[in-house]
């Protein structure tokens, strides 16, 4: 159950990272209108990247969301989670490269003091991106738990049998075996 439970957790913590990049889209919208500025482009490029990105990782934490159900299939999990690992970690570079890093906070705030009509924007931006780094944190402990959790399950083995009506025919010691358990 605990594992069904951490993978549920993995698609909570991405949809919020959603949430929170998709609010960050909304206020980039939010533009003095008769002003352009290749950096206000450049920042909407970059979240809509990540957004695709984004909607890569959380299709296969979904995907191994379901694969740690009935009937548990620890294979298909694993590999949908490498998907959904690489998918994250390169929304954290790019966030890190192209967003919340010092020389693009920086070249926020000029924007803000160099064009006055400009400065609700940057300080609403610059707020939405730092708004983005909790759920991003949050996202990655989910990974790392559902990474933990499938280890753990698959150092246990398990067979399940089920009945077919199919005649098993063992080999000839252990039919040996059988009968002389079955005379004593």
């Amino acid at each position: 159950m605990a594992l069904e439970v951490t993978f549920r957790d993995l698609s909570v913590c991405l949809h919020r990272l959603h949430d929170a990049l998709n609010a960050l889209q909304v206020t980039l919208g939010d533009k003095p209108a008769d002003d352009e500025s290749a950096l206000a482009d450049g920042v909407e490029t970059v979240v809509l990247d990540l957004m695709g990105t984004l909607h890569e990782a959380r299709k296969a934490a979904l995907n191994a969301r379901k694969a740690v159900g009935h009937p548990l299939d620890l294979d298909r999990a694993r590999r949908a989670l490498t998907i959904c690992q690489e998918r994250f970690h390169r929304i954290e570079q790019q966030f890190a490269a192209d967003l919340v890093s010092y020389e693009k906070m920086k070249e926020l705030a000029r924007l803000g003091n160099a064009r006055r009509a400009w400065l609700p924007w940057s300080s609403t931006v610059k707020q939405g991106i730092e708004q983005c780094q909790p759920p991003l944190e949050q996202t990655s402990a989910a990974l790392a738990a559902c990474w933990q959790e499938l280890v753990e399950h698959s150092g246990t083995t398990s067979i399940s049998v089920k009945n077919t009506g199919q005649k098993i025919i063992a080999g000839r010691a252990l039919q040996k075996e059988m009968i002389r358990e079955r005379m004593t």
